[in-house]
């Protein structure tokens, strides 16, 4: 069995990696959720999470996006420790996420949507956007030509100007994704990206998980065993709350540790 400490770092200390977590253990209560759970994400690498139901999946993520602090474990950022992330911290750490709840607001516009992830580039305060200052207007047709450019990447400029609940849940899915997008992040974080999609969908995500992997790191947590094996780089398996098995997905399909957690998975349905 292969974990995250004993895993081939490509002559990369894990210190030294993008984002690191360490012995990360998280407790509910008498529930142990997580428990001594290590994670590297390095550059353009797809670092994937995986394992059966209730495994701690979506606790890692929460952990790894500031919505859970950890009992006992280090974070670092470029190498550097951080005590705990927060949210609203994630875009100056540059790191990006989007949710399985997509988290879009309706009442907004798409372009509107997608602007939300471009504030940490926004030069100019509220009051100068409210007097109506030239540097504000120049600072806000900025912004939107960058939110613009990121959904014509995705292929979804022509909604730009409708609103969320009008739309296919997929192109919603996109859309939650160009907000992650925008922000430019070196680290994307991916929660069940593939729910809900069908299968010329999951293609191309695929091919877009892909493409962004060549300028920044991306971690995925899916259920979808063909999508991971085929996007991923390294995968982290988890199974009640602890690192079962981490490698290349040969290595993972072959884990004997791995094959049995999910025929156990299957069993008990």
């Amino acid at each position: 069995m292969r974990t995250e400490d004993t895993i081939d770092t490509g002559g990369t200390r894990p210190e030294q990696s993008l984002f690191y977590l360490h012995g990360v253990t998280v407790r509910f209560g008498g529930l142990t959720a997580l428990s001594d759970v290590s994670l590297t994400a390095r550059h353009r690498e797809v670092h994937g999470v995986i394992g059966p139901n209730g495994a701690g999946k979506t606790t890692l993520f929460n952990v790894c996006c500031g919505f859970v602090r950890p009992e006992a474990g280090t974070i670092r950022v470029r190498g550097t420790p951080v005590t705990q992330p927060r949210p609203h911290q994630l875009a100056s750490l540059g790191i990006a996420r989007t949710l399985q709840g997509l988290g879009l607001f309706d009442g907004l516009t798409v372009l509107d949507n997608v602007l939300v992830g471009a504030d940490r580039f926004r030069r100019t305060g509220f009051l100068p956007a409210l007097l109506g200052l030239r540097r504000s207007v120049a600072d806000e047709a900025a912004l939107r030509a960058r939110a613009e450019a990121v959904l014509r990447e995705l292929g979804i400029d022509a909604y730009a100007d409708a609103r969320p609940g009008s739309l296919p849940y997929p192109v919603r899915k996109r859309v939650a994704l160009a907000r992650a997008l925008v922000s430019e992040p070196e680290l994307l974080l991916l929660d069940e990206p593939a729910s809900g999609l069908g299968h010329d969908d999951l293609g191309e995500l695929a091919d877009l998980v892909r493409a962004l992997s060549d300028r920044m790191a991306v971690v995925l947590v899916d259920h979808h065993m063909d999508l991971v094996m085929s996007v991923c780089d390294r995968i982290t398996v988890l199974d009640f709350g602890r690192v079962i098995a981490s490698g290349r997905p040969d290595e993972i399909a072959a884990d004997p540790a791995v094959i049995t957690a999910y025929l156990g998975e299957e069993a008990r349905a």
